[in-house]
């Protein structure tokens, strides 16, 4: 009776531990469930466009955003725009000079909870050069999928992108969206 009670015990204790202990979660990302888009303005309107073709993963401990991993390859060549002239622009030495840099890549930090949602930090090089990025993000994760939508801007002349300097806008609306499942 005594060694019931034990392994009874001890099964109960096991248990316990088990399920309170976050189960590690790791999700690829690809250009089927990470977008990654973008609006440049100028004085006589604006152009948008995205990135096809991206690499990476996210991880997280259980269901806690805060515990949230992002390391994700932007291949450069998978840019696309409204204008085909312009895409074949940015691709070129005044902008990306996709030959010389032909991947951007972003390692998250840190995500904190905020008063509306969460804050992303990391790192994000482009044209061989790494920033410090931040931005506010909404992020869900399950034990099945990770949901993130962020919308911010970014100084392109931060990574030496300066052509047209006062005909095109600085700063850069990006947009990101991951849904996996």
């Amino acid at each position: 009776m005594r060694l019931f009670r034990t392994v009874l015990i001890l099964t109960a204790a096991v248990l316990l531990l088990n399920a309170g202990q976050a189960r590690a979660a790791s999700f690829p990302l690809s250009g089927e469930n990470t977008k990654i888009e973008f609006t440049g303005k100028k004085k006589d309107g604006a152009h948008t466009g995205e990135f096809k073709k991206v690499s990476g993963t996210a991880k997280a401990e259980g269901t806690d955003p805060t515990t949230l991993a992002i390391d994700v390859t932007i291949d450069v060549d998978s840019m696309v725009t409204d204008d085909p002239k312009l895409t074949a622009h940015l691709k070129a030495p005044d902008f990306f000079d996709m030959k010389k840099h032909p991947t951007a890549k972003f390692v998250s930090s840190s995500v904190a909870k905020e008063k509306d949602g969460y804050v992303v930090k990391g790192k994000l090089t482009l044209l061989g050069k790494t920033n410090d990025v931040s931005f506010p993000a909404d992020v869900t994760v399950t034990g099945d999928g990770l949901k993130l939508a962020a919308k911010f801007n970014i100084d392109r002349t931060a990574w030496g992108m300066t052509y047209g300097k006062g005909m095109v806008n600085d700063e850069v609306e990006m947009k990101i969206t991951i849904a996996t499942k």
